[in-house]
């Protein structure tokens, strides 16, 4: 396994959180979408914008040289404004992006251990996510405690109880 390490992020990381938000919209290569249009889309812009809000937490994994290779973070969203992975005012929805050649390396195991560990740390009693069918991740997921909950469109919507 390549070394790397893990820190909190924070406000000025919002552009590398922008980067992780395409590369997790673009998991599937054979499907794959350029930059601008998923960041034109609403339904991605939204685990961004105006980062870092007071409910936001989050961290970064960096390599043996500082530079970032993933993120992994977390925020509430209203009803009239929903994540893809909402189920209800207070659950926080994570969203988790590796840089693609550090993933299968622990990288995104360790990232959504940590942000697991961040929520129940601010008292959330369940961590919520949104993942297209055929991702791979889902098999991370699963062995971590998500359940899925509901399947809207080509989506899994898993949950994680925190207590």
């Amino acid at each position: 396994m390549t070394a790397f390490g893990l820190r909190a992020a924070v406000g000025s990381d919002s552009r590398f959180l922008t980067d992780m938000v395409v590369e997790a919209a673009n998991w599937n290569p054979s499907a794959s979408r350029q930059r601008v249009s998923v960041l034109a889309d609403p339904e991605y812009t939204r685990y961004i914008a105006g980062w870092q809000r007071p409910s936001d937490a989050g961290v970064v994994a960096e390599d043996t040289e500082g530079m970032p290779v993933g993120a992994c973070w977390f925020r509430l969203f209203p009803t009239n404004a929903p994540g893809h992975g909402f189920v209800a005012v207070g659950v926080p929805e994570l969203i988790l992006g590796v840089s693609p050649i550090w993933r299968a390396q622990g990288a995104g195991r360790a990232l959504l251990r940590e942000v697991v560990s961040m929520a129940r740390t601010a008292g959330h009693a369940r961590l919520t996510l949104s993942v297209e069918r055929g991702n791979h991740a889902v098999d991370l997921y699963r062995s971590e405690g998500f359940v899925t909950v509901a399947t809207p469109g080509s989506r899994e919507t898993m949950v994680k109880n925190l207590r």
